[in-house]
């Protein structure tokens, strides 16, 4: 694998860092800013309202920027995004930073996908990927837990201090590492915009909110549910949300060469095993051991979605794949407020911490049916062949020309070709020959 795909896992990293890391630290910044936890909470949503407009939107700006430099500009936008969070007086300019940060995110990891298919010969781009959004997992392995941890010891101030050195590391990354990628000559917002109106991208994108949100059902619960539902103290916290992100991780690099091999099957395969993990998550949540385990089978299952749904949407939108890309980051992020919001309102109707379980299941079957919709939409696609005239063929009586050789080995004659006549009523004449010009 290239180098340039570590600058793009590294980028990642401080993506996925910044991105989940809030949910962690929302007790802190209430405290520390004089609000409540729930209203502290709308951090989250502010991030995810960034990417949801930010993907089609710097996208569309940066569609005649060479690839190499569009990267380096959104890192350094989300740069930008976490220092100004880390700097933010009140809990209104912490909310600007959040919306801020989340503006390069969708359209960063649809720049990434292309630049990484680039990097690779077609048979590995699944893989190349898969290899960028490892460290979006290994951010949820090592990054959210450290980053939490800092902050409860340090303030939450010191940790997006440190995801803002993250991204400059990452700048310099890209810049040493990141070969440079010409536009394309027919690369224009008009035709990005024409790719996502294909039916196949759309019903890739609704898959991505109705399946994903099942995951975020339960993972925006998670912290609750390991002390509430499991039995495990406060300070275990950190290590099942390590668990998941090893999950999500194994998943990642699962996905990656089954995508490869065969992209829908694993699509409707991870699709599948979501559904009856959430729904047997509730029955062993009760059993520490087998909760952990499920913690892990629930990362890697889930994320094993985010590859083929990417793949999927590039290959569709064919020659103008990168606001495709970056909107299904789009949909991972109303995936990630609409698991969010359901879920909690099973909590709040009072069906008990692990509800949130029941309510992702049916999120991921009705994703399975929309990805099982489009995959037989796109096998039954009827095939388009180029016009062509109809030509009728109109059989005449064959003529024998010139002399007749005789004898026992005297050749028969060779009938006239049909004479042809198209739909406008033209014929062709019929074309003779003798034997004798048959055999030259």
């Amino acid at each position: 694998m290239p180098l340039a795909l570590l600058a793009l896992a590294v980028s990642a990293f401080g993506i996925g860092t910044t991105e989940f890391v809030m949910m962690g630290l929302l007790p802190n910044v209430a405290d520390d800013l004089g609000t409540s936890v729930p209203t502290a909470g709308y951090l989250v949503s502010a991030y995810a309202i960034g990417v949801v407009l930010g993907a089609p939107l710097l996208t569309g700006l940066g569609s005649r920027v060479p690839r190499k430099k569009m990267l380096l500009l959104l890192m350094a936008l989300f740069t930008i995004g976490n220092l100004a969070s880390a700097l933010a007086p009140d809990f209104g300019w912490l909310l600007a930073g959040r919306v801020l940060a989340g503006l390069p995110h969708g359209a960063f990891f649809g720049v990434g996908a292309v630049v990484a298919a680039r990097l690779v010969a077609e048979s590995r781009q699944a893989r190349a990927v898969a290899t960028m959004f490892l460290g979006l997992t290994v951010a949820n392995i090592v990054g959210v837990p450290a980053a939490t941890l800092l902050g409860q010891h340090l303030g939450w101030r010191a940790t997006f201090l440190v995801v803002a050195a993250i991204g400059l590391t990452a700048m310099a990354a890209l810049a040493r590492l990141v070969p440079r990628i010409p536009v394309e000559a027919h690369q224009d917002v008009r035709r990005e915009l024409r790719a996502l109106g294909n039916r196949q991208v759309l019903l890739g994108l609704l898959t991505a909110v109705f399946g994903f949100a099942g995951v975020f059902a339960v993972y925006s619960y998670l912290s609750a549910m390991t002390t509430k539902a499991m039995g495990f103290g406060e300070s275990s916290v950190t290590i099942v949300l390590a668990l998941f992100g090893i999950g999500m991780t194994l998943g990642a690099l699962a996905a990656g060469p089954l995508t490869d091999r065969a992209l829908r099957p694993t699509l409707y395969g991870s699709l599948g095993a979501l559904a009856v993990v959430l729904v047997a998550f509730p029955f062993t949540v009760h059993v520490q051991w087998a909760a952990l385990v499920m913690v892990v089978l629930l990362g890697g299952v889930g994320f094993m979605t985010t590859t083929p749904l990417q793949m999927l949407v590039m290959n569709k939108a064919k020659d103008a794949p990168t606001l495709a890309s970056a909107s299904n980051h789009s949909a991972f992020n109303l995936a990630n407020a609409g698991g969010a919001w359901l879920g909690g309102v099973a909590i709040a109707a009072g069906w008990g911490w692990t509800s949130p379980a029941f309510v992702g299941a049916v999120l991921a079957v009705l994703g399975l049916a929309i990805a099982a919709t489009a995959g037989y939409l796109d096998h039954t696609k009827p095939v388009r062949r180029p016009f062509q005239p109809v030509r009728r063929l109109r059989t005449e009586p064959s003529r024998r020309t010139g002399p007749q050789p005789r004898g026992p080995r005297a050749r028969r004659p060779i009938p006239a070709r049909p004479a042809l006549e198209d739909e406008g009523g033209h014929r062709t004449p019929p074309v003779t020959a003798t034997p004798a010009e048959s055999t030259r």
